[in-house]
């Protein structure tokens, strides 16, 4: 039996490693997926975005705060970067008809639950997962794909390419600023005003 390089030491690592970025993929789809279906019936759409953005958060378990981009460090520099998002995202709303926020405002705590939730369970583990697996370019893309397919059932298909645009800013800044403090406050900003 000939053995080539370090090929039995990858079938140890990479099992492991693209097994828990599969596990936290799917995690987030059925939780995703399942209160976007709740939220569709009469009378539970605050509680589906309140119990789904928590549901989403507890994704972020146990990762270290640092390894999830939550760390301290910069914080001032992180919020005014959370205001740029902010308002990046907010430019699809700017140039519509009639551009008034359309969220009504008793769903203002529901929106910033499941703003906090996607961006703890996206660009926090499931981003450090991926990046895990196989390196940024894996977490960037595949959060973004993931991120995407997770709304299809909740938003409309001719609005799906602007929810990819969304999800592949907020995690190209994951990678460049390996923060999450600022996709968290400028998804909240997005998700109040749209």
């Amino acid at each position: 039996m000939i053995r080539v390089g370090p090929i039995p030491r990858l079938r140890r690592v990479l099992p492991h490693r693209w097994g828990r970025a599969g596990l936290v993929a799917l995690l987030v789809l059925v939780l995703e997926w399942s209160r976007a279906l709740v939220a569709m019936q009469p009378g539970l759409t605050v509680g589906a975005l309140i119990l789904g953005g928590v549901a989403l958060a507890a994704v972020a378990a146990g990762w270290p705060a640092e390894r999830l981009g939550l760390g301290t460090s910069r914080f001032g520099i992180r919020l005014l970067g959370g205001l740029a998002l902010g308002a990046v995202l907010l430019l699809p709303a700017a140039v519509r008809a009639g551009a008034a926020p359309l969220l009504p405002a008793g769903l203002a705590v529901a929106a910033v639950a499941v703003s906090i939730g996607e961006e703890l369970a996206f660009r926090g583990a499931l981003y450090a997962a991926l990046e895990d697996a196989g390196g940024a370019r894996l977490a960037i893309v595949g959060t973004t794909l993931l991120w995407t397919l997770a709304h299809a059932l909740s938003h409309p298909a001719e609005f799906l390419p602007a929810v990819a645009a969304a999800g592949l800013l907020l995690a190209l800044w994951r990678w460049a600023c390996k923060d999450l403090v600022a996709p968290i406050l400028g998804h909240v900003i997005a998700d109040l005003a749209l």
